[in-house]
């Protein structure tokens, strides 16, 4: 019988750090690399985004010094699995306790498995707790358009904003509704009164 592994993608511009955690992962098992990105470009961030990992494990000095605040957010909006960070040297940064755990190169091959255990519960916890989030003033808005009949890239355009991070709200409309079908956001905008019946075509 044999034990699906849970899948890691690593994030960091370390190859020490990543052939580190590479080495501790190939040892106690249970885990199992998926992919490494050395950074968060446009283009790793679709990587991301299309990503089947379970746990997402970040250096944080891929993000500027005034964007790490925002670092964690920025990898949860484009997956669901559990964010990790893995700072490269000790560090009492506040944007680090926003992540579900930290692992340091510090930590015993043990205490990294553990830890990697419990961001998986971490994660779980905050999923469920974010389902029962109502939506954001800009959600409601990407709704509207959706249940309108726009595309994308009418949205992106009239918001200005990235085709990207329309279908990123719309996966955050989709995950805090439950409503996984484009029929169904009409309804849901009728439901809530988002919108005048006159309008939905």
């Amino acid at each position: 019988m044999s034990i699906t592994k849970k899948k890691i993608l690593l994030i960091t511009p370390s190859r020490i750090i990543a052939r580190g955690i590479s080495s501790i992962l190939e040892e106690h098992g249970g885990f199992a690399i998926e992919t490494v990105l050395t950074d968060l470009s446009r283009e790793n961030e679709a990587t991301v985004r299309d990503s089947t990992a379970d746990i997402v494990i970040v250096d944080p000095v891929i993000f500027d010094y005034a964007a790490r605040p925002s670092g964690r957010n920025r990898i949860s909006d484009l997956t669901e699995a559990a964010v990790v960070a893995a700072p490269p040297s000790p560090t009492d940064d506040e944007s680090i306790k926003s992540y579900d755990e930290t692992i340091s190169i510090y930590d015993t091959p043990a205490s990294v498995i553990s830890k990697l255990r419990n961001s998986l519960s971490h994660s779980s916890g905050k999923a469920a707790a974010e389902n029962r989030e109502e939506l954001s003033a800009r959600e409601k808005e990407i709704l509207v358009c959706v249940a309108k009949g726009m595309l994308n890239k009418e949205i992106a355009d009239r918001f200005h904003i990235s085709i990207y991070t329309v279908i990123t709200h719309r996966k955050n409309i989709t995950r805090k509704t439950g409503i996984k079908t484009v029929a169904g956001l009409p309804v849901y905008a009728l439901l809530n009164n988002l919108i005048d019946p006159a309008s939905v075509e």
